[in-house]
């Protein structure tokens, strides 16, 4: 069954920079005006749906697609392991993330200046596809950006079981969660945090950290980039703990230190996991990207609408 997309219009302070649409059978793209926003890849995907590229206001992609070392790295992507079962990395016995279809049509979202989302509904399975271990409800929003001089994206993740269960545990390695592969040019770039802590070594380059945000600067064909993650302080378990690895290739991932602190998702009691990636062209500092963050909590994610009557049993594959 084809995955339903519900199209989300919001108050564009400007109709000549509102965020256009554009859905074919595998991809959503994202334009303002002719600029490419982001490209996201729902269809002909073998295990799972993700964010393949992701641009700077000046059009630089930052994302980087299944390369040769990691092929299941896919550009910025969502995946933890489910009672054991592995979503993050593709081999025959991995999980999927499926195809799904979604009963809801319309969200409401705020936060200032033109935006524009999509939903569409995941049923996360076996290898066979037979055994759905989660549902999960994704909307990805496009918001702020006269606000922010930024391209910044809105993930939400709304995760629960169906019928016949009592309830599943997320859990997984020290890197699973929302995580970003960036572009080869960015390697051995520079990490920094809302604490300007240097992190936790926990083996060669990895790092671990727990702050509100974390950012990455390095360069694309020499003209500097800033890309920025922030966790919603309502998220499980609070401020996001971050792995962060740039080199030999540079890695992002907001985590819920599953490694340490499984996670257990009960029948009837959802989770919300929130998110947003910002973009800069440019070296950012602390004190910009902390003014970002801070408009990711107070303006758009206190007006939001959270995700409500969903029904987990009705994502079909």
């Amino acid at each position: 069954v084809a995955a339903v997309i519900a199209v989300v219009w919001l108050q564009p302070a400007r109709a000549e920079q509102s965020p256009q649409i554009t859905i074919d059978a595998n991809n959503i793209w994202m334009h303002v005006g002719k600029s490419p926003v982001l490209q996201y890849r729902y269809g002909d995907v073998p295990f799972k749906p993700y964010v393949k590229e992701l641009y700077t206001p000046d059009g630089l992609n930052v994302l980087l697609d299944a390369p040769a070392d990691h092929l299941h790295h896919h550009g910025l992507m969502f995946a933890v392991a489910v009672d054991g079962l592995n979503f993050w990395e593709e081999a025959p016995t991995a999980g999927h993330q499926g195809r799904g279809s979604s009963p809801l049509t319309s969200i409401a979202r705020h936060g200032g200046g033109p935006s524009a989302g999509f939903m569409v509904g995941i049923p996360w399975v076996d290898s066979t596809g037979a055994k759905r271990a989660l549902s999960e409800m994704r909307t990805i929003e496009v918001c702020g950006l006269d606000k922010l001089g930024a391209t910044a994206v809105a993930w939400d993740s709304n995760l629960g079981i169906g019928k016949g269960q009592q309830s599943v545990t997320l859990s997984g390695s020290h890197y699973f969660g929302l995580g970003m592969r960036f572009v080869h040019a960015m390697d051995a770039g520079e990490f920094f945090n809302a604490d300007g802590k240097e992190g936790t070594i926990f083996r060669g380059e990895e790092r671990l950290v727990r702050s509100d945000w974390c950012a990455y600067t390095a360069a694309i064909d020499g003209k500097p980039v800033t890309v920025a993650m922030f966790g919603c302080p309502a998220n499980p378990r609070g401020q996001t703990v971050w792995f962060t690895m740039a080199k030999p290739f540079a890695y992002l991932s907001a985590t819920l230190n599953l490694h340490e602190e499984p996670l257990v998702v009960s029948s009837g009691k959802p989770i919300s996991l929130r998110y947003a990636v910002v973009a800069w062209d440019g070296r950012v500092d602390a004190t910009k990207v902390g003014s970002a963050y801070r408009w990711f909590v107070d303006e758009y994610w206190r007006s939001s609408t959270s995700v409500e009557g969903v029904d987990f049993n009705d994502t079909s594959k």
